[in-house]
């Protein structure tokens, strides 16, 4: 079994690393080994939530590893050989595989870096409703471009990301642009963004896709949050605390130029940050949503997760009295909640389960929500390259129940 996955992942990998040869060479992004070493360091106190060196995390809040090494002297083949051999442990990164090709360095000019690279996931789903045919589906779920840079002199940075991926509910224009902002790392445990990004409305509403553990986000994270909005933005972190503080245009998707403000704020609490993993990770934390856009709106979370080795847990509730998320704006009063378990059988293969229950109307009885996934993660280059398979029982108040199969790839290039 173990040769035939090698031979699997073999196969995968030279399926997508073939179509990077004209690809440019990088340059080395850190000079020294001291700095290399500095870098890391400082990725294992910071809290996956929160982006502060570019190179190596998300704005909106996960890990994005990117550690370079000179490879002038480097052919493309043993390159791709490297990428093949490395192994991607830490599934709370961002790996991007092809980063030793695609990201180029200037030796002049206002930039010192550049790195482009996508984003492809795709799944099927066989939805098998009760008292109904079973009906399979397959295609592409999300395509993101990806342009990051940093300036000369590497504390100030900005990203572009575009969104082409067909959608059914609007425009493919308004939905093109989504990631565009510049930001600033100058003021020490602190990283502030100007522009385009993703909200920090709850804890899995601000993740990014390329991290979720299932391939669909909780009801609470695709009702009240998961869109992107124009604004300026402060995130802070030290050892036992990180915050995400934003004004923002209440507009989503460049639909109107300006329907109101919105203030989203978010607090997390590491009461083991000092303990250096000793006794395993906790953040408890929660947040307020609320401003205008045609009405008043008003979103409240809170969020506990555990990690210790291979298990993780996580709580995360949230109500609405009236929302603006990927759902659209609302004046309905909503609640829910979610809770995960995962462990890792192995660095690479992850079983999990969620409990996911939502309310879409409190004022309306026997109005109830419920969907039950179990979930299979065989992170076959990190994130960098994931195949996740998923099983959903939805059990609806007043609908029909229905069973789905989900199985989803992953690709970071």
């Amino acid at each position: 079994m173990k040769k035939l996955l090698e031979i699997f992942e073999l196969l995968v990998m030279f399926t997508v690393l073939s179509s990077a040869a004209y690809a440019v060479e990088e340059v080395s992004v850190e000079e020294t080994q001291q700095q290399t070493g500095e870098v890391l360091e400082e990725i294992q106190l910071e809290h996956p939530r929160l982006h502060f060196t570019h190179h190596y995390r998300e704005a909106d809040g996960t890990k994005k590893l990117h550690i370079s090494t000179d490879e002038s002297d480097k052919t493309l083949a043993e390159k791709i050989q490297e990428i093949y051999e490395t192994e991607y442990n830490d599934t709370n990164v961002i790996n991007p595989l092809l980063a030793k090709i695609t990201t180029v360095k200037f030796d002049e000019g206002p930039l010192d870096n550049l790195h482009v690279w996508a984003a492809v996931q795709s799944h099927g789903t066989v939805d098998m409703p009760e008292n109904s045919d079973t009906d399979t589906t397959y295609g592409v779920g999300l395509i993101n471009i990806n342009i990051d840079g940093q300036f000369r002199g590497k504390k100030e940075d900005f990203r572009i990301m575009l969104d082409p991926t067909p959608q059914h509910n609007r425009g493919f224009m308004s939905q093109l642009l989504q990631d565009a902002y510049i930001a600033t790392n100058r003021i020490p445990h602190h990283r502030i963004l100007v522009g385009n990004s993703r909200p920090g409305v709850g804890y899995e509403g601000a993740q990014s896709p390329y991290t979720l553990p299932f391939i669909n986000r909780s009801q609470i994270s695709r009702t009240f949050a998961n869109v992107r909005k124009a604004g300026i933005r402060v995130q802070g972190n030290y050892s036992l605390v990180d915050y995400d503080f934003g004004g923002y245009s209440s507009d989503t998707y460049f639909q109107d130029l300006f329907p109101g403000l919105e203030f989203d704020g978010w607090v997390n609490l590491k009461p083991l940050g000092k303990t250096d993993g000793k006794y395993g990770k906790l953040i408890t934390g929660g947040g307020i949503s609320a401003g205008k856009r045609y009405t008043d709106y008003f979103v409240s979370g809170a969020y506990v997760r555990y990690e210790y080795k291979r298990f993780a847990t996580s709580f995360e509730w949230a109500h609405a009295d009236g929302y603006n998320g990927a759902a659209g704006v609302s004046t309905k009063k909503a609640s829910g909640f979610y809770t995960t378990v995962a462990y890792k059988i192995t660095p690479k293969v992850q079983i999990l389960a969620r409990y996911d229950q939502f309310d879409p109307d409190t004022t309306v009885d026997h109005n109830n929500r419920r969907e039950y996934t179990a979930g299979l993660n065989y992170f076959i280059k990190g994130q960098g390259m994931r195949v996740i398979l998923n099983y959903v029982f939805c059990q609806n108040d007043n609908a029909e129940d229905s069973h789905r199969i989900l199985l989803g790839t992953q690709f970071l290039i």
